[in-house]
């Protein structure tokens, strides 16, 4: 453990469901392609333990979900039906306001961006990670994250305020 590097512990993985799932249902617009793609993300990391620097994990964890995102095609995939009954069916770890009517419409809107736009949103407005944190997860800059962010947020709210 060189430099205040850590192996990634495979217990702690389940501390992070809850972020996980939400990154991946603002990816996909899906319960269960999110399901699948937080199973899948998983797997990748449990086959290929990588030694991180402390407090690392989430970030690293966004990187492997979103190249599995990329990999498997589901990034082409926007989903563009999805029934009202789905949204009322999603339970934890979605907070409370994911369920609500708002909630929903920014789900939507948020699939309607462009990939680099809704991978900033996700990254830090969904699962909670800085400027820096999504920058290095996303293999970008800091400025970029920042610019992306009030793109895809200006975006959302006229989109919502359009009705739609």
């Amino acid at each position: 453990m060189e430099g205040g590097t850590r192996q990634l512990d495979p217990e702690s993985l389940g501390s992070h469901i809850a972020r996980l799932y939400r990154a991946a249902y603002g990816l996909t617009g899906s319960r269960q392609d999110a399901e699948d793609l937080v199973q899948d993300t998983f797997e990748r990391v449990l086959r290929r333990p990588r030694f991180l620097r402390r407090d690392q994990d989430v970030v690293y964890l966004l990187r492997v979900l979103r190249n599995t995102w990329i990999s498997s095609g589901r990034a082409k995939r926007v989903a563009t039906a999805r029934a009202a009954e789905e949204i009322d069916e999603i339970e934890a770890p979605i907070d409370p306001i994911t369920q609500s009517i708002e909630g929903a419409a920014v789900y939507d809107a948020l699939q309607e961006l462009t990939q680099p736009l809704r991978e900033a949103l996700v990254a830090v407005d969904v699962i909670g990670l800085s400027y820096r944190e999504a920058a290095r997860a996303l293999d970008t800059k800091e400025g970029t994250i920042m610019s992306r962010l009030h793109r895809g947020r200006a975006q959302i709210a006229a989109r919502i305020e359009a009705g739609g």
